[in-house]
């Protein structure tokens, strides 16, 4: 173990940049995967079957196909189809946006289920435009309770992160793995690897709890005034409609 660490501690920049490239695909995955849920989490509840028919097949097909292959075929078979070649990186986000994406999509659409009825129809009854509805009623409402499942699909998208290994990205765990072949020491390396992913990870936890007990704050009277008098406007109107 010693090999392993006086060379891990003498390469550090090394390490660092493998880090950077673990980091980046995680927050840059994470973003286009919200972004993807929210898009597909609305478009479940649209009106039009066209849409929510849209919706649908794209979970299910980002769902019920392997990230693997999804990776894959980007890195490998996309470049072929329109004559461009993504970069490793690159493909990682896109891959890992689809995939926690179509994940996420049900997370969205499961706590927009959640919030009361009568909370849609105060909303209506305050002559709220449907945008109002959503930005001021709904979702300070739902949001809290997508977070802890968002923290769930953010902690296994940073543990897919490794697969960036196969398609040559210098992630954190290549820049590792080319340290163990260089000093033989296995057991050191993993070991490393594991610590290493642990504290990412904790970290991840960490600031998405604190996110958790801000949307909580702001939705039980410690954050947005404008967000709270909508909401308790709209249970109000809904508990005299009752």
């Amino acid at each position: 173990m010693a090999d392993f660490y006086a060379y891990f501690f003498g390469h550090l920049p090394e390490v660092w940049s493998g880090l950077g490239v673990t980091v980046a695909a995680t927050v840059l995955g994470s973003a286009l995967a919200l972004a993807l849920a929210f898009a597909l989490g609305f478009m479940a509840r649209a009106r039009p079957v066209v849409v929510r028919g849209t919706s649908r097949v794209a979970v299910e097909f980002f769902r019920g196909t392997s990230l693997y292959v999804q990776l894959f075929w980007l890195y490998y078979a996309f470049p072929l189809l329109v004559g461009y070649e993504l970069s490793p990186l690159l493909c990682g986000v896109v891959a890992f946006g689809l995939n926690y994406g179509a994940y996420g999509s049900e997370v969205v659409r499961g706590a927009l289920n959640a919030v009361p009825k009568a909370q849609w129809e105060a909303a209506v009854a305050l002559n709220m435009s449907p945008g109002q509805r959503m930005r001021r009623v709904v979702l300070p409402q739902a949001w809290p309770q997508m977070i802890p499942p968002f923290t769930n699909l953010l902690i296994q998208l940073l543990k897919c992160t490794p697969l960036l290994w196969l398609i040559s990205a210098a992630d954190l765990t290549t820049v590792v793995q080319r340290m163990r072949d260089r000093t033989g020491e296995s057991a050191a390396a993993y070991l490393t690897l594991l610590v290493l992913y642990f504290v990412l990870a904790y970290a991840l936890t960490l600031l998405m709890n604190a996110l958790e007990r801000r949307a909580k704050a702001r939705l039980t009277g410690g954050g947005d005034r404008r967000a709270r008098p909508a909401v308790a406007k709209a249970g109000a109107t809904a508990g005299g409609a009752r």
